[in-house]
């Protein structure tokens, strides 16, 4: 069974950073997507970013390219979210999630423009807060 934990999260004021670690156990295969969500009260979830764990061909919303950064490190099953500039409008719970079904995610991603939230396997979240 997959599972994934994430950390990082807190307040901080606009303007400020932050990185959100996720980490993984369990993969039962070395191809997978790897991306953070996040939800906002009252909102509908949305893709933020997300990495291929074999080539690392990464995508990002439109709200966040520039100031969003995906990373991974294979070796430690670990994928990270670095967040600069960050505005209050990017207040949310932040969640990472898994899914193997590469060709369908990124076939998605690149006909809409968005990042599908169907992902199989979910982390638990962690609250970013960002005041002005």
């Amino acid at each position: 069974q997959v599972q994934l934990g994430e950390s990082g999260g807190g307040s901080v004021q606009a303007g400020g950073s932050l990185r959100l670690s996720c980490v993984g156990s369990g993969f039962t295969s070395r191809h997978y997507l790897v991306g953070w969500f996040r939800q906002a009260p009252g909102k509908k979830r949305e893709g933020v970013a997300v990495i291929a764990s074999s080539a690392g061909n990464t995508y990002y919303a439109d709200s966040v390219k520039g100031r969003f950064t995906i990373s991974q490190d294979n070796a430690k099953n670990a994928v990270y979210l670095q967040m600069n500039s960050l505005k209050p409008e990017d207040t949310a719970m932040y969640y990472c999630a898994t899914d193997d079904r590469i060709f369908q995610k990124t076939t998605a991603i690149q006909a809409l423009g968005v990042i599908p939230t169907d992902f199989r396997y979910w982390g638990q979240g962690t609250q970013v807060i960002v005041s002005s």
